[in-house]
């Protein structure tokens, strides 16, 4: 393949309308947090793909990856949204687990975003935070 072939498909690429919707709804109603500890660490490991409050990159407006991210927080908005709270999610109670274990955040979002990254201490806390706030008991 040329490089001009390459540049060429890129081009293409871009006129795919999908992935630069871009929307953030209106936050409806957040979770009774436990802590305004627990809301922080969740903002800076879950709210960009799990709530209205997306902050959208530069590069989310670019084919193919404006693609992966639209679906990932399409995606993450319909499994959990913590800004739609009036809603019921059944796998609310898998969210603290899912921390601890590292399928949450995912690989490629903490390479992305150096924010997202928590410390051991830190994952521990917020696990201990949803699991409060979404009313379960915990199990050390």
């Amino acid at each position: 393949m040329t490089v001009g072939f390459l540049v060429g498909l890129v081009g293409v690429i871009q006129l795919v309308p999908y992935g630069r919707a871009h929307t953030n709804p209106p936050v409806v109603q957040e979770p009774a947090w436990d802590s305004p500890h627990t809301r922080d660490l969740a903002k800076r490991a879950c709210f960009d793909c799990h709530s209205n409050e997306t902050e959208w990159p530069w590069y989310s407006s670019v084919a193919p990856i404006s693609w992966v991210l639209q679906r990932d927080v399409d995606a993450g908005r319909a499994v959990l949204n913590f800004s739609e709270w009036t809603r019921s999610y059944e796998l609310s109670s898998e969210a603290g687990g899912e921390v601890l274990r590292r399928d949450m955040p995912p690989r490629s979002y903490r390479a992305m975003h150096n924010t997202s990254h928590l410390t051991q201490n830190e994952k521990v806390e917020l696990a201990r935070g949803l699991h409060a706030t979404f009313g379960q008991p915990w199990r050390d």
